[in-house]
Parts: structure tokens; sequence; C-alpha cells
């Protein structure tokens, strides 16, 4: 089954997922403070999944602002766009696209957001590194993913996070590297390559740190 495929059947379970973990909408609203929106920016989510970000992101940017969401998934495109319509959100946006060439003008973007996606891209370092491009001087942008707890009691919870990783990754053939340890190397590429191209303004592992949290502005 191919990720489109994956992500599409499995929407409608994921949504609520994403949104109800106890704590996980906490720090959804925190990545969208570590942005530092202003009223009026165009801000752009990379992989926007069901849409569980795209509400903090507004409220940021105000009604006069924009919110585009880019998936490459229409399955979760869909689920999205039935919370958008519910919610009547005429300057929230969204578009089937590849986040790791996105199909947006440079000169438009304030700020970039992703949430849990640096993990699925073979080339982390280099898809940071287009959005930091695509942004310019001063364009902030901020990176949420899930990895291993590096805490002192990470055995405990490192041992579940590994079963959730296995069952929620596309394609169960035969790895040579685990999944868990293939998503912890791209994460920390993507957090560095952020940490390389951009003057940091946040850090942090969040959640037992099962979440890490990185946000800058591009130099």
């Amino acid at each position: 089954m191919s990720a489109q495929a994956f992500y599409s059947r499995w929407a409608r379970l994921y949504d609520p997922v994403s949104r109800r973990i106890p704590g996980v909408a906490d720090v959804r609203a925190r990545t969208a403070d570590a942005l530092d929106l202003e009223l009026g920016d165009t801000v752009v989510e990379m992989g926007c999944g069901t849409g569980a970000n795209l509400g903090y992101l507004r409220e940021r940017v105000g009604p006069e602002g924009t919110v585009v969401g880019v998936d490459f998934s229409p399955g979760v495109l869909d689920r999205a766009a039935e919370h958008v319509a519910h919610n009547g959100w005429r300057n929230v946006h969204l578009v089937r696209g590849d986040a790791t060439r996105p199909p947006v003008a440079e000169s438009e973007v304030d700020a970039v957001l992703a949430t849990f996606v640096v993990g699925m891209f073979t080339d982390p370092v280099g898809v940071v590194e287009r959005w930091c491009d695509l942004l310019g001087f001063g364009g902030r942008i901020a990176l949420l993913n899930a990895a291993r707890s590096r805490r002192p009691y990470g055995p405990l919870v490192n041992a579940p996070f590994r079963a959730f990783v296995l069952a929620s990754t596309p394609g169960k053939r035969r790895r040579e590297t685990p999944a868990h340890e293939l998503l912890d190397r791209r994460v920390e590429a993507g957090h560095a390559a952020l940490e390389r191209h951009c003057e940091r303004t946040v850090h942090e592992d969040r959640l037992l740190g099962l979440l890490r949290l990185s946000a800058g502005r591009v130099l």
C-alpha cells in the first residue's frame, strides 16, 4: 500500500487520535506560538494532515492573514476540508501537493510549520533547507516531531513508542533499519538542519521527552 493510500485509509481514525492524545493539544498550541506569528501573516503548514493545527495558526494570523495547508494524501485533505468548512474559515486554504517541493510562491510566505512530518522524508536535510530557502531571511520556521525520549526514564516510554511507530508506518516490508531508529535519525537530521540555517529561538523536549520542538528565524 502506498503512503498516500495508507494515510487516506486511516484518516478518520487518525483525526480524533491526533487531536485527543493527552497533552498534544497544548504542544500544538506551543508550536504555533513558537512561530511568533503576527496578524496578517501568511503561514504554510507542510504536511497538514487532517488539519489539527489549522485552527491554532488561524487564531494567530487573524482573519486578515492566510493559512495554507499542503498535503499529498487526498483522504486526509478531505477530512481537513470538513473542519475548514464546519468552522467557516475563509482564509484557510488546502492544497494537494508535495511538501518536499511545495507549490507556494517564495515571496508570499512569512512562516512554515511542519509537525510529525520530517521523519517521513528520505532526505530531511534537503527538505528543511528548501523550506528555509522558500522563506528567505527573517522567515520563521517551526518543526515538531516525535522521537525516542532521551530522558533518564526513557526506556519506560520508548517501548510503547516503538510499537506505535511500527503500527503507524506505511509499508510493513522488512527493513534493514527498524522504523523507530530510522525515525530518530531523520528527526535529528531535520532539526539539525534548522539550527544550521536559523537563529534558534526555541528548542524544547515535551511530553515525556517524546516530542521535539525547534523553531527559529532564517539567517
